[in-house]
């Protein structure tokens, strides 16, 4: 309940009662501030919950599951929305629950927090349950094999050197303001260039995404869009560009639930296939069918319900969207955020795709291995804040975390910023 407070959420439904039959908010209060306090997170209880991002969101919706003692709490992707810091605190939490014999059912995609926080792994594949194994008897590619049903093979960086030195730009964003959340950055983007924002949560990645597609507004700064100063007032501005934004939330801002497949691919491209406000049914199944094969999208029809996919194939769906207006730039806000490891490595396939064909990809992820993997450049970001590029091959975990923590200039000194 968005609009409640925080402690009303924590206690919706079981609010207690004083001795004259009242709500007792005091306690409510009190009892909600100590079980954040477990959490490691200090707010004002009071304040409505949409006051507060996705994470202080995510653990009250925890801590409400803590505080009412049960024996086996469920969580599912609980730090999908989470920065490091706060799934250190979150695996502290589930430590302590542990430890006073409360079972924890805990359901992620992250292979490395499976690996760190269970005792247990049960693996399913398409409603059937493919293994099932103790932690220590079973390594991550062994894992990866039963999740997709076939032999996996590492993941690795499918790119070397950096190739777009004298490459045309395509956009570029010029010392931009907004509020507290970007403070005077500039990126550039080449074309056929994927280029990844880095940050932990906070830092504005997704505000500056959003600042390009026309969704937000800047208080100072300046685009510059195929050389051409623009201001893209609306996303449908930059959609008329050829720019596409596939959301860091699909079940929010992408999909349309009770929508079909073929409606929620081509609701972008309907003005281009109508006429006289009449769509051609038969170039929108011609796309959609296009799109279903291209992509390996898993639909029993293009007339099923979007809802009843898959993850990642809601992905592809939305990627699809884009796709079949042609694009020269297509924002991708957490692309594989809670999808299937197998979903998740033809989603990156089609990311090269997408560059190999001249198609600029803007790539934002917490996943900094998938960074190093995909992107031929990364912008680190801390606090609305441009801290440094990473080129190539120095594009790895250690560079970014480092920029992140220190900034640019112990980075500097170790030779692996790119010249600003």
């Amino acid at each position: 309940m968005p609009f409640q407070s925080v402690y009303e959420n924590m206690y919706l439904g079981r609010e207690p009662r004083n001795r004259f039959g009242k709500i007792d908010r005091a306690r409510m209060k009190r009892d909600c501030e100590e079980v954040l306090g477990e959490l490691g997170i200090h707010v004002d209880v009071t304040q409505p919950l949409l006051t507060y991002g996705t994470a202080i969101q995510q653990m009250v919706a925890i801590g409400r599951s803590i505080s009412v003692n049960a024996k086996l709490v469920i969580m599912d992707e609980p730090t999908s929305s989470l920065d490091t810091k706060e799934v250190k605190v979150l695996f502290g939490v589930i430590r302590k629950l542990k430890e006073r014999g409360i079972a924890v059912i805990f359901i992620s995609h992250r292979l490395d927090e499976v690996f760190e926080i269970c005792e247990r792994v049960t693996i399913l594949k398409d409603g059937i349950q493919t293994g099932e194994v103790g932690i220590e008897e079973i390594d991550q590619l062994k894992l990866i094999s039963y999740m997709i049903g076939r032999e996996a093979k590492q993941l690795e960086r499918t790119k070397s050197g950096y190739r777009f030195e004298k490459a045309e730009t395509l956009a570029e964003m010029k010392d931009i303001h907004q509020g507290v959340r970007l403070n005077g950055i500039g990126i550039d983007i080449k074309k056929g260039e994927v280029l990844g924002l880095a940050g932990l949560l906070g830092s504005g990645r997704t505000e500056l995404s959003k600042v390009l597609f026309g969704a937000e507004m800047p208080d100072k700064g300046e685009i510059i869009w195929a050389n051409e100063t623009v201001r893209f007032k609306t996303p449908k501005d930059a959609i008329r560009r050829g720019m596409g934004f596939c959301t860091e939330d699909r079940k929010v801002e992408g999909i349309i639930p009770h929508l079909s497949v073929k409606e929620n691919m081509t609701i972008a491209l309907l003005p281009r296939i109508s006429r006289g406000g009449v769509v051609s049914q038969k170039k929108q199944l011609e796309i959609v069918n296009k799109y279903i094969e291209r992509l390996k999208i898993k639909t029993p029809s293009p007339n099923q319900p979007i809802r009843n996919l898959s993850g990642g194939n809601q992905q592809k769906v939305l990627l699809a969207r884009w796709l079949c207006m042609d694009p020269k730039l297509v924002i991708m806000d957490e692309p594989t955020r809670g999808i299937d490891v197998g979903a998740k490595a033809e989603i990156e396939a089609l990311i090269q795709e997408l560059a190999s064909n001249g198609i600029s990809v803007l790539m934002i992820s917490s996943e900094i291995a998938e960074l190093e993997r995909n992107c031929d450049r990364v912008v680190v970001m801390r606090e609305g804040v441009k801290l440094g590029e990473l080129i190539g091959d120095n594009i790895n975990q250690d560079a970014v975390m480092v920029t992140i923590a220190s900034g640019a200039g112990e980075l500097e000194k170790k030779g692996g910023l790119a010249d600003e």
